[in-house]
């Protein structure tokens, strides 16, 4: 599923569209977004070098890590940047978003050539003009394309609007040369609806959970908390892609984090089969099923005006007579000319039914309040 991510920002999007754009969400019990953002620049920079991406540059800005670091990371992977590089640009707003050390003196450092100091990082405007030039200095004018890659958009919204850095997505997406955009997001240290507004811009959502999610945010016993240590670095990510004509595709799978970075591998059939299972059930707040020791309970409590017996057997009537009594009781009694007579002399009434044939539903003539003891 990460290959397929990939390969939409290699290939980006179609001529008149905007660029596709993914949205990396972590929280703070699975912060691994930066290791699936560096992933993704790892492919998408082996991609461009070896000619297989429609892009052939990418400008990538650093709030969380400093370039030293994304340059270590490339290295280690057998991608050298050097000064003649042609293909990458870094824009640094990590080194002094906010413009504090204008007074320091200048140090100089490596990569000086690719990599442009930006500051501050709350105009906006001018960081989208600063991304177009050095993109279009990579990759000259024209139809040719390069990638963008935010490794961090938490800064952004920290010292800018959220209208502002929606903004600001937006017209990268809709700029003719970006051919793909990717950023990460921390959803717990933004309101909902930040995180809400990036998932609308964006056409891929991807989200990392662990594999012992803790309810309201507590660990509950030191067995979770051991569960926790030893599962930390693993957990599932999942991606919903934003196809044509409003379909959405959900797909996941599990992923680790170790030294070398993160791996990740299909599901076993078994959780699919479950988590399979589970989708099919309504998102509701109560359990629909009973276990074996909730429904021995149920059977167990006493309703309310129910005739319990008192130590005899519980007769029901209903309301017919049974073809014994009909054979016993002689059907003079029961006619008219009786009815007439007690009428007449004034005694009181009584209505007797007799019951058409026996085949008759049992429960038509039945009082349905006569199973209770009032």
């Amino acid at each position: 599923m990460a290959d397929s991510i990939f390969r939409k920002l290699r290939d980006g999007g179609e001529e008149g569209e905007l660029a596709p754009a993914l949205t990396i969400e972590d929280t703070v019990a699975s912060p691994f977004g930066l290791d699936v953002f560096s992933h993704l620049v790892e492919c998408l920079s082996s991609a461009i070098l070896a000619g297989k991406s429609n892009s052939q540059g990418l400008v990538l800005i650093t709030f969380s890590r400093s370039p030293s670091f994304y340059l270590k990371l490339l290295k280690r992977k057998g991608i050298e940047v050097s000064s003649s590089s042609k293909w990458i640009h870094i824009l640094d707003c990590y080194t002094d978003p906010l413009g504090w050390k204008d007074q320091l003196p200048a140090i100089p450092r490596e990569g000086s050539s690719f990599i442009t100091l930006y500051k501050p990082v709350s105009d906006v405007r001018r960081l989208f003009s600063s991304i177009a030039e050095v993109g279009r200095e990579l990759v000259g004018d024209g139809k040719t394309r390069f990638c963008v890659a935010i490794d961090s958009v938490n800064e952004l919204l920290r010292n800018s609007s959220m209208p502002s850095v929606a903004g600001l997505l937006t017209d990268l997406r809709s700029h003719a040369q970006v051919s793909s955009i990717f950023w990460s997001l921390n959803t717990v240290l933004h309101e909902a609806r930040a995180t809400s507004a990036l998932e609308y811009i964006s056409t891929m959502v991807a989200n990392l959970e662990p594999l012992c999610p803790t309810s309201d945010g507590q660990t509950g016993s030191l067995k979770n908390l051991a569960l926790l240590h030893q599962d930390f670095g693993k957990g599932r990510f999942h991606i919903r892609f934003k196809l044509r004509k409003g379909r959405v595709k959900i797909m996941s799978e599990e992923f680790s984090v170790d030294q070398l970075g993160i791996k990740f591998s299909p599901i076993s059939s078994k959780d699919v089969i479950t988590a399979a299972t589970n989708s099919l059930l309504p998102k509701v707040q109560f359990n629909l099923q009973l276990s074996e020791k909730e429904r021995a309970e149920k059977e167990k409590v006493v309703l309310p005006f129910e005739h319990q017996g008192d130590g005899k057997p519980i007769q029901i009537y209903d309301g017919r007579r049974t073809l014994e009594e009909s054979k016993t009781q002689p059907t003079s009694e029961l006619s008219g000319k009786s009815m007439t007579s007690e009428f007449s002399t004034g005694k009181g009434g009584e209505i007797i039914y007799f019951r058409d044939s026996d085949d008759e539903n049992p429960d038509s003539d039945e009082d349905p309040d006569d199973d209770l003891d009032i």
